[in-house]
């Protein structure tokens, strides 16, 4: 595996293996791996001739009180990460080659940055599409790009990126990969306390039943569905509620009244536990399972 730090080499490296017909398949992330990441990792190295991962905790995306300090950085336990898995190239640079001094330009994908998560970060995805953009550019527009679908606000806003930007790159998405109890994997589940870990676990159990009130018992009254989620984590203490939801998983507005087949519905939260906040969600077509009721004539 070969390491960068620097943009320009790179480049130079990645427009030869280019010159050869590589595919090139990328995963950005802001280090700590786990196994999330690691699926992302293996998907793509599955389906292409290189592999690309960047390491980079991005301040554009930080808010001033948020954890942008304390976030973690464990390169040395990455790097091995990423040899063990297949990992052909690793682009680590420091904050300066990414926003040398004097940066002014940024990129916001409006309407979409503002919902969800965007109300309680402001500018947070302002960044997040900021430095997406940057790396497509310096990897030099992968073949296939990688986003887990955990963070779904941020894997619509990267799509309509690449698609009004004219990006010719395959934006894939990957499954949200839970631990065996159904915590949604995350780099900042490390800040939980274990006491702290077993209430979030509301979370994911709050997601599931309301899975299930729509595809089992055919529950079609959003405010019902949606108090059912809102009593579960209530009942686990949460530091503080960001939101519940129930959107529209293209335009992310809030679905209200009853649903309707067929559609699909994202069952979304953002939950703080301590000094963790944790997001997961939960996309649900209509179609999952219907019931169906057949007449059968009455002996007589």
């Amino acid at each position: 595996m070969k390491v960068f730090k620097k943009i320009s080499p790179l480049q130079k490296y990645l427009q030869e293996l280019r010159k050869k017909n590589k595919t090139i398949g990328f995963v950005p992330t802001m280090g700590a791996l786990h196994e999330g990441h690691l699926s992302l990792i293996r998907r793509a190295r599955e389906e292409n001739d290189i592999v690309v991962v960047s390491i980079f905790v991005n301040p554009k995306q930080f808010g001033p009180s948020e954890d942008y300090l304390r976030y973690p950085r464990p390169f040395n336990r990455d790097k091995k990460l990423c040899i063990e898995n297949k990992v052909d190239i690793l682009f680590a640079p420091p904050v300066e080659e990414m926003y040398p001094e004097g940066y002014l330009t940024y990129v916001d994908v409006e309407n979409l940055s503002e919902k969800l998560c965007g109300k309680f970060r402001k500018g947070h995805f302002r960044g997040v599409a900021t430095v997406v953009c940057k790396l497509f550019n310096i990897v030099g527009a992968p073949t296939r790009a990688y986003f887990g679908k955990k963070d779904f606000q941020q894997l619509q806003i990267i799509r309509r990126m690449v698609r009004d930007l004219n990006f010719q790159i395959d934006v894939v998405p990957c499954e949200t990969v839970r631990d065996v109890d159904g915590l949604a994997l995350s780099s900042r589940n490390t800040y939980l306390t274990p006491e702290e870990r077993t209430r979030a676990l509301s979370i994911s159990k709050a997601l599931f039943e309301a899975k299930r009130l729509i595809v089992e018992e055919g529950v079609r009254d959003v405010k019902k569905i949606l108090t059912r989620m809102k009593n579960i984590i209530k009942k686990s203490s949460p530091t503080k509620i960001d939101y519940i939801k129930l959107v529209d998983p293209e335009t992310l507005d809030d679905i209200k009244g009853e649903l309707a087949a067929p559609m699909s519905v994202l069952l979304a939260v953002a939950v703080w536990y301590g000094k963790a906040r944790l997001i997961d969600n939960i996309l649900v077509s209509i179609n999952d399972r219907e019931k169906i009721v057949s007449k059968v004539p009455r002996k007589a």
